[in-house]
């Protein structure tokens, strides 16, 4: 891999992370496309380089997000440690740490139970990954259709918090897209779209920060060290595009639906699958 092909997949991961159309996709193909054979050849590399990329989105979240989880933490620590209040008088930003803590216990639960099926039955998988993108393409224009559009931050419950936490679930699946399932779920909740994308991204953080960190370490013998400027630049894309990613979509879904996405995901879905069929990339 050359430093163009590692600034490429960073700026690959840091657009698709963030927005409903899923960076797993579009990094399988882009990495089958492109480096193919590093991934037949040297797949711990390829996983390696990955887990790396990553942090740089996950760097992205924070700094964004960097004021909202100050107050989350500070407010959570005041009103259940230093001047405990009922859960009914907490601040917004209290409440909305018990909410994170609720949405993450799913996905820590159904993925550490499901880890090693989905990582070595479905991971990287073409077909799986194709199908993802269609049905949850559908299912989000069914949640545009029937959404009420009316819930903002404020008005989110611990029952709204877990419904989402259990779609954010689904984003083990290849092709799902974490943003995606977590957006569409509150979307059939009612929540404003600005609302599901920032709840979505907030709920994200420990999740995220957890599997990245892990799957970083994991991958630390296999980092290929005379590759180290590919990596330092491929994360420092992923930061930067991860970071305008998430600015684009919160503006984005103030003023327009999430349909373009659902038009994305099926046509990047069926677009594989005809790659497939045509036998121009291995599933």
């Amino acid at each position: 891999m050359n430093i163009i092909e590692a600034v490429i997949l960073g700026i690959i991961q840091g657009l698709s992370e963030f927005l409903p159309i899923s960076s797993t996709a579009h990094l399988t193909l882009a990495g089958k496309l492109m480096v193919g054979q590093m991934i037949e050849d040297y797949p711990e590399r390829w996983t390696a380089f990955m887990a790396v990329i990553q942090l740089g989105t996950l760097l992205a979240v924070l700094v964004y997000f960097r004021k909202d989880i100050m107050h989350i933490i500070l407010e959570f620590l005041k009103d259940n440690l230093t001047q405990r209040k009922k859960f009914s008088e907490q601040s917004l930003n209290s409440r909305l740490g018990w909410y994170i803590i609720i949405g993450t216990i799913p996905v820590v639960l159904i993925g550490l139970g499901f880890k090693d099926f989905i990582e070595g039955a479905l991971t990287k998988n073409l077909v799986v990954i194709s199908f993802s993108l269609i049905v949850l393409g559908i299912l989000l224009a069914v949640a545009e259709k029937v959404s009420t559009f009316r819930k903002d931050i404020n008005q989110v419950s611990w029952l709204d918090s877990l419904i989402v936490g259990l779609a954010q679930s689904l984003a083990l699946i290849p092709g799902s897209s974490r943003s995606g399932t977590t957006i569409t779920a509150g979307l059939f909740l009612g929540f404003t779209r600005e609302t599901a994308a920032r709840f979505s991204f907030l709920l994200s953080i420990p999740a995220v920060l957890a599997s990245g960190l892990l799957e970083f370490k994991e991958s630390l013998p296999y980092l290929d060290k005379s590759a180290s400027v590919n990596l330092v630049l491929g994360t420092l894309a992923a930061f930067i595009f991860g970071y305008l990613s998430i600015d684009f979509l919160l503006k984005f879904l103030r003023k327009n639906s999430t349909f373009i996405f659902v038009f994305y995901r099926i046509i990047l879905g069926v677009v594989i699958l005809g790659l497939i069929g045509f036998n121009i990339i291995q599933p």
